[in-house]
């Protein structure tokens, strides 16, 4: 018989399974009555985001960091926090609570804590005492079995880069100088006038001792300091150095290596250009870095080099592989080196043999993949992947990528809200000279063949960026409100080799604008565009490929040019970075034919289809003065022309009601010019107001 005790703890388990069963069939059963919709400006802005993938020293578990963005909160604030999960996607646990950000997890070599950067905790020089938290980023140590993390540096300013040595003894870190007292004081009384270029204020290296909880500086002099590693054996660093800390001179770097007992640094490499990314091999006794030989640009790929870790003659791989390099990964025995870099429109794994140079290509999935980690057996990789039709997700998969488990669901609310997403794909077509391009298209939500949908040409940034098969939140709130979006990857794109990477030299709005132009054709041809409602907007470089579309054709009902340069010549000296503009035009005044030429200023007379410029009023790449002298012009010539000015914004948008805006106004300066009747905003509203 049960007895009264058993018959109690019986009734008990059947009334939670009922009420279990009950909040499951009722959350399906309201999944199942939510009406499907699009993705509006506000649902932009929702999208989380997962990264920095770092596998536990036995590849059994994986940190990452999630961002939420509060979308109830005044300003919309989003965090972001550590979490844990197993390498089978089990067992996820957020590992970091609170309002404030934490981020950048390591594991320490046993596996039984974590490190991370956060600017919660004690408050330091620079912060006022008792504030709870403030901008001083510090490092915080946290058991993986629970328990609260604690902080361990104060250092007076931000901890920019940290790492755990091999030993788990010590933790070398980068941090800028802080300002001397009579700089504090000239800067508190307002007395503090600046001679540019003379003075900067460096970064450098430290290592903390945990056990006598002390930190030593281990780098001295007029430089600046980043991408910093120990040693395997924990006895050596090995650092990126710059000149300076200007963008212009951010290619003009080397790689270094100090002794941690000497202090005495060592250069690996004598090169005019960029050195980055140095990696210890697993023996400590060689280093592997990317590396090309020409400042002021990144338009030149780099290669590989492997150098004695105690110094001598690099030794170049990669020479005749026709993509970028980027920053090597090690296997476990040496080897062989990994590293990720962009092909065509999608992005891919590579590996080369160290002692044949031999090139193998492990393909990925189509789309954006980032933060490779490989596992300590050389096993198993973990990453961030992400395609078309989906957001970032952290995946694991084997050595060759077989095999892959999705270890997140960062953003379940797109499928219980029916959010309809559509995919991107690669086309192909020719331009006038006969060569092929391809580009990404995006198709409209619910697309029907045989319909003829209004066309946005999204030209990309750079020149030298790519545009690619990654989830791309405009592009679905477009789509979603009826529009084709095409992206050209134009002459002067990254991703197709060095010969078309240059292909743009004194060629602006010349040759990008034929390859934009004819895939706009294909298009049509193809009875998927309508000719006659045509859009063009861009930022950037697209910015500036908008400026000159629009005064070298009245085909587009509409054009917005984003933080774009249509005066070249005025650009070179008042930009941030005139090397690189030099590097495709020389200076203005050796060659100011040529800027005058390429500058859709000089053109704007010919300007016909309404525009609509945006910048940022902070913007040190694009100065916004830009922006204003086509605005004048157009204004003098009775143009029809909207400028708008977002205050304390640099070369990109970054503020969450500004974002909200400029997506607002794209869209309804674009469907007023095409006859389209916008629906994911009438959506949003009526969710608000319920």
């Amino acid at each position: 018989m049960i007895g009264k005790r058993s018959k109690k703890i019986f009734f008990a388990a059947f009334l939670i399974q009922v009420l279990l069963f009950s909040a499951l069939y009722g959350a399906d059963e309201e999944t199942a009555q939510v009406k499907p919709r699009v993705l509006s400006s506000k649902d932009t802005l929702r999208i989380n985001a997962v990264s920095s993938p770092r596998l536990s020293p036995d590849g059994k578990w994986v940190l990452y960091t999630k961002r939420i963005r509060d979308m109830e909160d005044k300003d919309m604030k989003s965090i972001t926090h550590i979490w844990r999960v197993r390498v089978d996607g089990t067992e996820t646990r957020q590992m970091t609570q609170g309002e404030v950000s934490c981020s950048s997890p390591a594991w320490f070599p046993g596996g039984k804590m974590i490190a991370f950067v956060s600017t919660r905790g004690k408050a330091s020089g620079n912060q006022a005492a008792g504030s709870g938290s403030g901008s001083t980023n510090h490092v915080f140590f946290m058991h993986v079995d629970g328990g609260e993390a604690w902080q361990v540096t104060e250092h007076k300013e931000s901890v920019q880069s940290f790492e755990i040595s091999s030993d788990g003894k010590k933790i070398l870190f980068t941090s800028r100088d802080s300002l001397s007292d009579e700089e504090e004081k000239k800067k508190k009384e307002k007395d503090d006038a600046e001679v540019v270029d003379e003075k900067f204020r460096w970064s450098h290296l430290w290592a903390y001792d945990i056990a006598k909880k002390e930190a030593t500086r281990l780098t001295e002099g007029d430089f600046t300091v980043s991408d910093a590693h120990w040693s395997p054996d924990s006895t050596a660093i090995v650092y990126v150095s710059r000149i300076n800390t200007k963008v212009d001179d951010s290619w003009n770097s080397d790689v270094w290596v100090v002794d941690l007992e000497t202090k005495t640094p060592k250069k690996l490499h004598e090169n005019p250009g960029s050195d980055s990314s140095p990696r210890w091999s697993p023996d400590g006794r060689t280093i592997a870095f990317a590396s090309h030989p020409y400042i002021g640009t990144n338009t030149w790929y780099r290669k590989l080099y492997l150098v004695p870790a105690e110094g001598g003659k690099p030794k170049m791989l990669l020479k005749d592989f026709d993509l970028d390099f980027s920053s090597p990964i090690w296997s476990p025995d040496g080897k062989k080196i990994y590293w990720g870099t962009g092909d065509r429109t999608t992005r891919n794994l590579l590996s080369v043999d160290i002692r044949s140079g031999k090139v193998t290509k492990i393909d990925a999935p189509r789309g954006s993949n980032s933060g490779w980690e490989l596992s300590r057996d050389g096993k198993s990789w973990v990453w961030s992947h992400s395609y078309s039709g989906w957001p970032d997700e952290i995946y694991a998969a084997d050595l060759n990528l077989k095999n892959k488990t999705r270890l997140t669901d960062a953003n379940l609310w797109l499928r219980t809200e029916k959010i309809k997403l559509t995919k991107a794909e690669t086309i192909q077509w020719k331009n006038s000279d006969g060569q092929w391009i391809e580009g990404v298209l995006t198709w409209p939500v619910d697309y029907k063949p045989g319909q003829k949908y209004p066309l946005i040409l999204n030209p990309h940034g750079g020149p030298s960026g790519a545009s690619t098969e990654y989830f791309n939140p405009t592009n679905q709130f477009f789509a979603g409100n009826g529009f084709m979006i095409l992206q050209p990857n134009f002459r002067g794109s990254s991703n197709y080799g060095q010969e078309f990477l240059n292909a743009n030299r004194e060629k602006w709005g010349i040759v990008d604008y034929d390859d934009c132009m004819t895939g706009v054709d294909f298009c049509i041809e193809r009875g998927w565009a309508d000719k006659d409602r045509l859009i063009c907007y861009g930022w950037s470089y697209g910015g500036y490929m908008s400026f000159w579309i629009v005064t070298q054709t009245d085909r587009f009902k509409a054009v917005s040019p984003g933080a774009g340069l249509p005066n070249l010549y005025s650009m070179y000296s008042t930009t941030d970075i005139p090397r690189y503009l030099a590097w495709f035009f020389g200076t203005p005044w050796d060659n100011e034919d040529l800027y005058r030429k390429h500058s859709p200023l000089r053109h704007v007379k010919n300007v016909k289809s309404p525009v609509l410029i945006l910048h940022g009023a902070s913007d040190a790449r694009v100065p916004p003065t830009q922006a204003v002298e086509f605005y004048q012009a157009l204004r003098d010539l009775g143009k029809d022309v909207t400028f708008v000015r977002y205050p304390r914004e640099g070369h990109g948008i970054r503020e969450p009601r500004h974002q909200l805006d400029r997506l607002r106004r794209y869209l309804e300066f674009f469907a007023k010019h095409v006859n389209l009747t916008p629906i994911s905003e009438k959506e949003d509203e009526k969710k608000e107001k319920k």
